[in-house]
């Protein structure tokens, strides 16, 4: 890594973004944080705002929120990478979701405009648990979720952000695509009870209507488009299709993804669940 570089992080303030700026900074990187609340502004939806967050840029990280597989993602991201290879970045890292046919489309839409594209495509978070829209439900003690009881290789954001920073800094990662995954399934069930464990709460998971999930997030002060793009996205990728776990974090990084129960046991000393 040349300490002169400099390197982007779309959604620099999120779960992701602030792992991946973290990791990079401790290296020694110039980093430039994109955000809305960002100096310069950056909006995924306001090109006005992508040149000045381009400047000197040779690394990117493309993080697209609230999820790629949203309406309007594959042409805002590809745009901006296709923007971003016009101003000379030579690495790029995409964010992408394990199973989802939206998320597929602009993964191929960002590679046709950089082709040397490093995709990370990912599986559930395990840190949703703990810092996203399944913390509310593990305080009150039930995850109301619209779909089965299925197993799910939940990831850990501490490898995807170790995974996504290698790809940013050094060679051998262009053209590559990672798919990042725990070491194993585990069921909803099972999940409540590993976090209800090591936070000292009982947690139990319950399947509920699509309405049902989305009243329910709503009232927890989500806004109900995203409320209902989650619904559907579940009900997209939480069908067993993605039970089985991948060796991306291991090919990428030389070691063993993190287990659901190692992640639980350090959010649990973090004080994740101890309000």
């Amino acid at each position: 890594m040349n300490t002169n570089d400099t390197v982007l992080v779309t959604g620099g303030t999120g779960m992701t973004g602030r792992r991946v700026t973290s990791l990079l900074r401790r290296l020694g990187a110039h980093v430039r944080v994109g955000s809305r609340a960002g100096a310069p502004a950056f909006d995924w939806h306001d090109a006005a705002t992508w040149d000045a967050v381009l400047d000197d840029v040779t690394s990117v990280y493309l993080c697209f929120h609230p999820d790629l597989a949203f309406p309007g993602a594959e042409r805002a991201v590809s745009a901006f990478a296709a923007r971003a290879a016009e101003r000379g970045a030579r690495r790029m890292v995409l964010l992408s979701g394990r199973g989802e046919e939206g998320a597929r489309a602009a993964e191929e839409a960002v590679r046709r405009v950089f082709p040397g594209l490093t995709v990370l495509r990912c599986s559930v978070f395990a840190q949703d648990f703990s810092e996203s829209f399944l913390l509310g439900p593990v305080m009150d003690g039930t995850l109301a979720l619209p779909v089965p009881d299925v197993p799910e290789p939940f990831v850990d954001l501490d490898d995807v952000a170790e995974v996504a920073v290698r790809a940013l800094v050094s060679d051998g990662h262009a053209g590559v695509l990672y798919e990042l995954t725990g070491p194993e399934a585990v069921t909803f069930t099972e999940a409540a009870r590993i976090v209800g464990g090591a936070s000292g709460r009982p947690v139990a998971y319950l399947e509920v209507t699509e309405e049902e999930f989305v009243a329910g997030a709503v009232g927890a002060g989500v806004p109900v488009e995203v409320a209902r793009g989650l619904a559907a996205l579940f009900g997209e990728i939480l069908d067993g299709r993605n039970s089985s776990p991948a060796d991306g974090v291991e090919r990428a990084l030389g070691r063993p993804a993190t287990g659901f129960d190692a992640y639980a046991r350090r959010a649990a000393r973090a004080g994740a669940w101890s309000g």
